[in-house]
């Protein structure tokens, strides 16, 4: 039966946070076509000024949306600050990056014409977001999205339709038409329809590979819908000789553990060197009782907080006790402190001795161990999967780290520094599952308008060409 409204509750307490009635897809795609014409029209610098305002909107609200950030997806609250900082952030970047990826050109031709380059809007633009960030990554597509000219249908995961209700309320309060930019309510059904939408001119996805597989399928016949997949990884951390252990040991955490490990980029595979092993994974394991795990508004602030429902903790649980049975050995057992919230305790996990790896994403605090014998073989594991997104070089030399960027398989590349944490000022995404090669953050403006190759000149002017009669 077709649920009739959204609910959602804040995963560290279980208590009821948000309630809406679903969206109508039709009617909001209706609304944004008709209000395509209007604010494709409006000159760029409008736009951005419009965006700017919402910024602003953003930066007075901050504390509000950081709460709710935190309440709704169980991530600290020093976390959620961090969001809303980027999502004000993106206003700017994504403004340069316009102005510089779609810049116009124009050349002087022949008997007085001129040629030109300038970029249009696809049209209406649906954006599907997910529930770790659910503010920062819809909103790296919805505002490129605006400052190109399209209008957008945002569907906010139904696990956190509160913070995507508020950050198009904030679009709104800073004088952006309300059918310009809508945020629709629902759950998958009302993604599936939005994806297939004949009147929806794109399709920007962040989310898992599964989903966004499902998406290019489904838009397969149609080439003239732009698709923009930014899904997840099964990503690497490689540890080479190094005397900085405590330093591995700490960006190895960063990885695998902020956010609970629901982190598109975060390190779910540790590869290390076996010169390097016992001292790394000793000083991993040492480090994985002083994180401390609680909910948002705990003092001490935590580091970690739960992961996002009680069925992603069970999952998580179900996967370390398959890795477990199936030749992996625990070094940090993933446990539930409390049964009835999702809170889970970092893992690790050696994997060496099993003879099949399980090359998918697990979205949580549980990383896996492989012992190789050198470089060459790290990268060759590390390149044992069919993602690529994001890969790092803990240790090494120059030279070896250029040796590694030069054959590793993944859109971001690191030298001691974690896989996760990438600066909206460069392109993201990845390849194999992780993305369709349209990379979002500073390069989001590549997918929210196309290229118009225009000749031109002020009046109607030819002559007879090879091929014709003379009188």
């Amino acid at each position: 039966m077709p649920l009739s409204e959204i609910v959602s509750f804040e995963p560290a307490t279980g208590r009821e946070l948000f309630r809406s009635s679903i969206g109508d897809v039709d009617e909001a795609v209706a609304r944004a076509r008709e209000a395509f014409p209007g604010w494709a029209s409006r000159p760029v610098a409008n736009r951005m000024e419009l965006v700017r305002r919402f910024a602003n909107e953003v930066l007075a609200a901050t504390d509000e949306f950081a709460e709710l950030i935190a309440r709704e997806t169980g991530k600290p609250l020093w976390e959620a600050k961090t969001e809303v900082e980027a999502v004000i952030g993106k206003v700017e970047i994504s403004i340069n990056s316009y102005l510089e990826r779609t810049g116009q050109k124009k050349l002087d031709s022949a008997l007085g014409g001129s040629s030109a380059v300038r970029h249009k809007p696809h049209g209406i633009m649906a954006v599907l977001g997910p529930y770790n960030f659910p503010a920062h990554l819809p909103n790296g597509h919805i505002v490129p999205a605006l400052i190109a000219g399209n209008t957008v249908v945002f569907k906010p995961s139904e696990k956190t339709p509160a913070v995507g209700a508020l950050l198009v309320e904030c679009f709104h309060r800073a004088g952006i038409d309300k059918h310009v930019v809508q945020a629709l309510i629902g759950g998958p059904d009302e993604g599936k329809a939005l994806v297939a939408h004949p009147e929806v001119d794109g399709v920007l996805f962040t989310g898992s590979a599964q989903a966004g597989i499902a998406i290019n399928r489904k838009c397969a016949t149609n080439p003239g819908k732009i698709l923009a997949l930014e899904m997840g990884g099964n990503n690497p951390i490689v540890v080479m000789k190094t005397p900085k252990v405590e330093d591995a040991a700490l960006l190895i955490a960063r990885s695998a553990f902020t956010t609970a490990g629901q982190r598109c980029t975060a390190a779910r595979r540790l590869i290390v060197t076996e010169d390097m092993y016992d001292e790394t994974v000793q000083a991993v394991k040492d480090l994985i009782p002083k994180i401390i795990i609680d909910e948002p508004f705990a003092d001490p602030a935590p580091f970690m907080g739960c992961v996002i429902d009680n069925q992603a903790a069970d999952q998580l649980a179900e996967s370390f006790l398959y890795l477990l049975s199936n030749g992996g050995k625990a070094i940090r057992h993933l446990k539930r402190p409390q049964e009835d919230k999702p809170f889970v305790t970092p893992a690790l996990i050696d994997t060496t001795a099993m003879e099949e790896r399980p090359d998918v994403e697990l979205f949580g605090p549980l990383l896996q161990v492989i012992k190789v014998p050198d470089l060459d073989a790290a990268i060759a594991e590390a390149n044992n999967t069919r993602f690529g997104l994001s890969a790092s070089l803990i240790g090494g030399a120059p030279e070896d780290y250029n040796h590694f960027w030069a054959n590793i398989r993944a859109g971001i590349v690191n030298w001691n520094q974690p896989t996760n944490g990438a600066s909206s000022k460069q392109p993201f995404g990845g390849l194999g599952l992780s993305g369709n090669h349209r990379p979002a953050a500073y390069y989001a403006a590549d997918y929210c308008a196309y290229p118009v190759a225009s000749s031109e000149i002020g009046q109607p002017r030819a002559s007879m060409g090879v091929g014709f009669k003379t009188d």
